[in-house]
């Protein structure tokens, strides 16, 4: 007949060191607290044969009693388990102390003396070692959840950027399309542009945080492009108020904006169509303020899922990148289209 295999749990060398350490520390103290007569070779084996009743006792309820019955709601069961190991280890535990002190006589006298407490002692180390199992393993979860949603964050934020990338691409490639049919002088103009943008995206916008400088930079050159792809009709402005050159910010938030405007709120037909863009920088605050022109009564249509990433794709970013260190508010007039971006940001 085959035995049942029982597998032990792997544990690492920092472990053993941690738990032969705070064993050692227990030693010290039950032989510092150890108010007999007898030297101190004899103290210490005595109390280490205490320390390794005890010992048997946590792990059988570490390694045994709580994955089997305790993580399994069998309540009933574990609590009983707990008390009959108690029970059964007090003489067991007894009688193996008294026979390593076999050759002490006065160490066994003093055993039998202390049989009564060993059992309330033994219960005290079993249910403190059951609340500090219960307590690690609900740091060890926490920890996890918090990994797992940092890494769920992480993969969501690469998605939407993801997102971002080709759309602007392909949206330049479109306007220096339109430029090469006309054969127009400015198409050299947005290679260079095109080049610059498509550098930053590649090089630059992988990381967390980018410079705020080099934001700025990257707008002012959607900007350009735009002017140069309306051939002057719409009027562009762009100010920056403050310094720039020593915040960073999450790479690439003002373009959806940037976009809708030019994409949904400017209109050939309108004879003073515009887009005005205003970044004021204050310490770590920085107000993004886009107004742009628009049909009278004719709302400002978001982008479709399919046609673009839009304003639920920025809105999603800044929830996950700035939680409450953002607002936007949007204000559509008769006329005008307003977005209000404020952002708190790491210096």
């Amino acid at each position: 007949m085959e035995l049942p295999s029982i597998s032990l749990p792997k544990i690492s060398t920092s472990k053993l060191w941690l738990h032969g350490s705070i064993w050692i520390v227990f030693l010290v103290l039950l032989i510092l607290l150890d108010k007999n007569p007898y030297s101190l070779g004899l103290s210490v084996l005595y109390n280490g044969s205490r320390l390794m009743l005890y010992g048997v006792l946590i792990y059988i309820n570490l390694n045994y009693l709580i994955p089997k019955y305790l993580n399994t709601n069998k309540l009933t069961i574990y609590f009983a388990g707990l008390l009959i190991l108690a029970l059964v280890a007090t003489p067991l535990g007894t009688l193996v102390q008294y026979l390593l002190l076999v050759q002490y006589p006065q160490l066994q006298s003093h055993i039998q003396v202390q049989q009564g407490p060993l059992f309330l002692i033994s219960m005290v180390f079993l249910i403190f070692s059951t609340s500090g199992k219960i307590i690690v393993d609900w740091f060890k979860q926490q920890q996890t959840m918090r990994d797992l949603e940092t890494q769920n964050m992480q993969s969501e934020l690469k998605f939407l950027k993801a997102q971002i990338n080709p759309h602007f691409l392909f949206n330049t490639l479109n306007s220096l399309y339109a430029l090469t049919i006309k054969k127009s002088d400015q198409a050299p103009e947005i290679v260079i542009k095109l080049s610059e943008m498509m550098r930053y995206m590649l090089y630059e916008c992988n990381e967390r945080r980018v410079s705020l400088e080099k934001e700025v930079n990257y707008i002012q050159n959607y900007l350009d492009l735009e002017a140069l792809r309306q051939s002057n009709l719409v009027d562009i402005d762009f100010k920056v108020n403050g310094k720039v050159d020593h915040l960073k910010i999450a790479p690439l938030v003002f373009i959806p904006f940037l976009e809708n405007s030019f994409k949904h709120g400017v209109n050939h037909q309108l004879s003073d169509a515009y887009v005005y863009v205003t970044l004021n920088v204050s310490a770590n605050k920085i107000d993004f303020i886009i107004e742009n022109s628009k049909s009278s009564g004719l709302p400002v249509i978001l982008p479709k899922p399919q046609g673009g990433i839009g304003l639920i794709n920025v809105r999603r970013r800044l929830e996950l990148i700035y939680p409450g260190e953002h607002s936007i508010d949007i204000d559509d007039q008769h006329q005008a289209y307003t977005v209000h971006l404020s952002l708190n940001l790491d210096s």
